[in-house]
């Protein structure tokens, strides 16, 4: 393995230390409620509206959208949710007979609510609206908020609240930041406590759900969005420049990486990235630069199997082979948020419409974790129930397991049913030597 390009610079290197800021933001709000929520939006988001967007607001974002951008809309929000239905219909309720009498199995409940984070910033989000809201709601959420930071004098912009409404939103409020995700973790402005934030947002947004994590649950904690391609000499240079490009413009310390069998290929894509760079607008244009510049890394391996240790090991957000025999690469790797086949998908698809969702795991995360689905909404719980002849093994394994523990309340819990349910029987129900 050889580093033809090496990152001068690493993203969690450079994470700006906002604890405290958030911390403050997060206490104020969970004391004075409301009125905290809209002092940080005024001061934070410039807004000083309405934060509950009616149901007249809605109408009004839907008739300044665009009737093709609608039907794009409308185009993911489908992709969405036939991939979250099909994911929700892996899951189901059992029960099995353990043994003779003993009946257990597991249920799948949905959480009671969610909230939703929909960044706004430079880019309006639209397609957070849909991974987020549409995943809840297949899921089975009963009440879902989502907020997204407003603009001022506008409030969210109409296609974001568009896609909210017709995803399926029940409260959408006016409100970005800290104090967005604070306001329905506390369930203000209408919206009932929530019991899982989801959704992508700035390190703020993300260190608020860090630290609420425990208080309600989180999708997972996020990093900077990164992106690698992994290629062979059968690939295409600007294919794969244009894509390295699309993934580097989310942010000056998103890291893209270029893992390659092929000199030659690397070559051509360290001499095309710049020049794709400076075509795009200034603001993409500039994000891009920084994040090449500084965060991206090509690297030359000697077979696709070292290729494949490469990116287990790096685990990215999202993986796209560009390479030969792609079912090979299917079975091998092993850490990734989402995998992207063959020069005929590319990330950009991932992230707009084409259905698996877009809020995966960065920062190595990909090692344990995978990204948003129906079952980050869902818990899997279990029962189990027991005749009284099934009671009598598992009471005499229990008492003297207990013992054994050192725990003899448990061990009583279990003696009192023997005794009540076979009184006629005498049990040997002491600890087993511990030296055996």
């Amino acid at each position: 393995m050889k580093y033809l390009k090496k990152a001068a610079r690493t993203a969690e290197a450079e994470q700006t230390d906002v604890r405290a800021v958030v911390e403050r933001m997060l206490h104020e709000i969970a004391q004075e409620g409301e009125v905290a929520a809209r002092r940080h939006a005024r001061d934070l988001d410039k807004w000083d509206g309405d934060i509950v967007v009616t149901d007249a607001q809605r109408r009004a974002a839907a008739a300044l959208v665009p009737a093709q951008l609608k039907a794009d809309i409308r185009f993911a929000h489908d992709n969405v949710r036939r991939f979250a239905e099909a994911q929700r219909a892996t899951v189901s309720d059992f029960s099995v007979e353990i043994l003779p009498g003993l009946t257990a199995g597991q249920k799948q409940i949905p959480v009671t609510a969610a909230g939703c984070y929909v960044p706004g910033g430079r880019y309006s989000h639209v397609a957070s609206a849909i991974m987020t809201v549409t995943t809840a709601k297949v899921a089975g959420v009963a009440h879902i908020a989502a907020c997204s930071p407003p603009r001022p004098g506008i409030g969210i912009p109409p296609a974001i609240l568009y896609t909210l409404d017709l995803c399926g939103a029940d409260v959408i409020l006016n409100m970005g930041g800290v104090q967005g995700v604070a306001a329905i973790a506390n369930g203000l402005f209408g919206t009932q406590k929530a019991d899982i934030l989801v959704g992508p947002g700035n390190q703020y947004v993300a260190e608020a759900k860090r630290m609420l994590f425990g208080q309600i649950g989180i999708d997972m904690f996020a990093g900077p969005t990164d992106s690698m391609v992994i290629a062979d000499d059968t690939a295409d240079a600007q294919f794969i420049a244009a894509d390295l490009v699309g993934q580097a413009e989310h942010g000056w310390n998103s890291p893209v990486w270029l893992v390659t069998s092929d000199a030659g290929l690397a070559a051509r894509v360290i001499a095309l990235v710049p020049e794709l760079i400076d075509t795009l607008p200034h603001v993409n244009r500039d994000s891009a630069r920084a994040a090449w510049a500084d965060f991206a890394e090509v690297i030359l391996c000697d077979s696709a199997e070292e290729m494949a240790r490469v990116a287990d090991d790096y685990a990215p957000e999202h993986l796209h082979v560009q390479a030969a025999d792609l079912d090979w690469w299917l079975g091998r790797l092993r850490s990734y948020g989402s995998l992207f086949l063959g020069e005929e998908t590319t990330v950009a698809f991932g992230d707009k419409t084409s259905g698996p969702n877009h809020v995966l795991p960065t920062s190595k995360a990909a090692r344990y974790t995978g990204g948003l689905s129906v079952h980050k909404f869902m818990k899997t719980v279990t029962w189990q129930r027991a005749t009284r002849a099934a009671a009598k093994p598992l009471a005499e394994a229990t008492a003297r397991i207990s013992r054994l523990e050192g725990m003899e309340g448990h061990a009583r819990s279990a003696d009192i049913r023997l005794a009540r349910f076979f009184p006629d029987e005498v049990f040997d129900l002491q600890a087993a030597d511990a030296a055996s």
